[in-house]
């Protein structure tokens, strides 16, 4: 008999084995949706858009694969970045098209334009090119894992965000950035614009070997939250809130060059 829930397919950035995925995946059966989990094999973090898979005679690797408190959840580790797997799975792969996209929950905050390189972001979007709502999430814990990360916090805003973005048009993406505290330390949910750059900010030097270090890009990654905008994820997030912003899919100017 078929289910009269709406069905939400799962994916992240971080891996089929991390626990933000695991709690997502929780969260969104908790709001009264079928689930199925099928997420990158090994990190895929910074993939942004990206359909690329690991081809091996002629097909890509998928297995199967157990969740912890989530038995009877059908999941899956695939040997591709996130894209490609909602990418797939709006191309015949699953037996039953989703409801939702929920992609997360991701270490650390995805702000700014820069969400153009997030494999979180980029599995939402790929998804609303088939015509499916998404949500990309993001705890705010910094640039290292925490050891007891506060998922609480997210799943708490998790069924009423679902609520309302089943009321947008379908093909509506979402970003929402969640401060790691507890859910009761919240303070109010705020909609954001896209701030000009994100909280990460990435510096390359390029490096001759010396005979200790290689030669080569070398990568400084540091978070900083005093450039955002007023309104924008990066100032609003910075001071304490969790944030959600609306994104665009991909499209033209029409008359723009010949006017």
């Amino acid at each position: 008999m078929p289910s009269s829930h709406p069905l939400a397919l799962i994916t992240n950035d971080d891996g089929i084995d991390s626990a933000g995925l695991h709690a997502l995946a929780r969260g969104a059966a908790d709001a009264g949706y079928d689930v199925v989990v099928a997420a990158p094999s090994i990190d895929a973090s910074g993939t942004g858009g990206s359909v690329r898979s690991v081809t091996e005679d002629g097909h890509v690797p998928v297995a199967e694969h157990d969740l912890p408190g989530l038995d009877g959840v059908p999941a899956y580790a695939v040997a591709g970045h996130p894209a490609y797997i909602v990418n797939a799975a709006g191309r015949g792969w699953l037996d039953r098209e989703a409801d939702v996209v929920l992609s997360g929950i991701n270490y650390g905050s995805n702000t700014g334009r820069q969400i153009l390189h997030s494999g979180t972001v980029g599995a939402v979007l790929a998804g609303a090119h088939h015509g499916w709502s998404g949500l990309a999430i993001s705890l705010n814990c910094g640039l290292s894992r925490p050891e007891a990360p506060h998922w609480d916090a997210v799943l708490g805003l998790l069924p009423d965000l679902l609520d309302r973005l089943r009321a947008r048009p379908s093909g509506t993406a979402w970003n929402l950035n969640v401060p790691d505290v507890a859910f009761t330390d919240l303070p109010e949910l705020r909609e954001a614009t896209l701030a000009g750059s994100g909280a990460v900010q990435v510096r390359m030097t390029h490096r001759t070997a010396d005979g200790v270090r290689p030669g080569g890009l070398h990568t400084l990654v540091t978070e900083t939250w005093e450039h955002g905008e007023p309104g924008s994820d990066v100032a609003l997030l910075g001071a304490g809130h969790p944030v959600v912003t609306e994104i665009s899919q991909l499209g033209s100017r029409p008359g723009a060059i010949f006017g």
